[in-house]
């Protein structure tokens, strides 16, 4: 997945920066339009969106960009609850994705997570053989 490049935005002129501190001062409600049709944001993106504003409404310079958590191959390991000497082989193999940073390897989270997936629905699959089920199992 590309990511966008960072926007930076100066603060706001100080009458501008004033005005907007006066809206939004203890309203919690924020209506955002998009061509004219109103949308309801989740609370996440309201919350992003109020602190923006927040920000803007102090004079404070903005910078917008997306996040990619990457993780180094110790905390990906220790997330996938695997050693960090199988994860590293496991990247030479091509079975997770790795970037590098100069010599240091980046393993995306997202890229874990699905790792763990896979994992876990092919130890659910392994679980119980074909033709068994759990039913037979107490059966005296």
């Amino acid at each position: 997945m590309a990511l966008i490049a960072p926007r930076v935005t100066a603060g706001l002129p100080a009458e501008d920066a004033q005005n907007l501190r006066y809206a939004l001062d203890g309203s919690h409600d924020i209506t955002v339009f998009v061509d004219g049709t109103v949308h309801r944001l989740p609370p996440a993106a309201r919350d992003a969106v109020v602190d923006l504003l927040g920000r803007f409404s102090r004079g404070e310079a903005v910078t917008v960009s997306s996040v990619e958590e990457m993780l180094t191959t110790s905390r990906a390991a220790e997330l996938a609850g695997i050693s960090h000497t199988y994860l590293r082989n496991m990247t030479d193999r091509g079975e997770i994705p790795v970037e590098y940073r100069g010599t240091h390897r980046r393993i995306r989270l997202a890229d874990v997570m699905a790792w763990l997936e896979t994992q876990k629905k092919n130890s659910t699959g392994a679980a119980t053989p074909a033709g068994q089920d759990d039913e037979g199992a107490d059966a005296s």
